[in-house]
């Protein structure tokens, strides 16, 4: 049983950490870079990846939390998935800048 309640708990941190990281990833990038990905507004997905963060580090995993946990975590694999690969060719001189 103890084997089991450490790798839910590292699942959950593991979760809040990529949400952290993409939290600092949407702050560091130029607001331009947004609109010429044709993606949302840098404040909006800072409160979209912040939001998330906050939710994970405050909700577990596992048990009830999970109904809040488990969106706030597909938020953040968005952005990460979708939005920065986007944000990293825009701003190397992809097709759209």
């Amino acid at each position: 049983m103890l084997v089991a309640t450490w790798i839910l708990i590292a699942i959950h941190w593991a979760g809040a950490l990529t949400g952290l990281f993409a939290f600092v990833h949407a702050l560091r990038q130029r607001s331009d870079a947004y609109s010429a990905a044709d993606r949302k507004t840098k404040p909006i997905w800072m409160l979209i990846t912040g939001g998330a963060t906050v939710v994970m580090v405050l909700f577990e995993f596992y048990g009830g939390g999970m109904i809040l946990w488990l969106p706030a975590l597909v938020a953040v694999l968005v952005y990460l998935v979708d939005v920065r690969p986007k944000l990293i060719e825009v701003q190397r001189g992809g097709r759209n800048w």
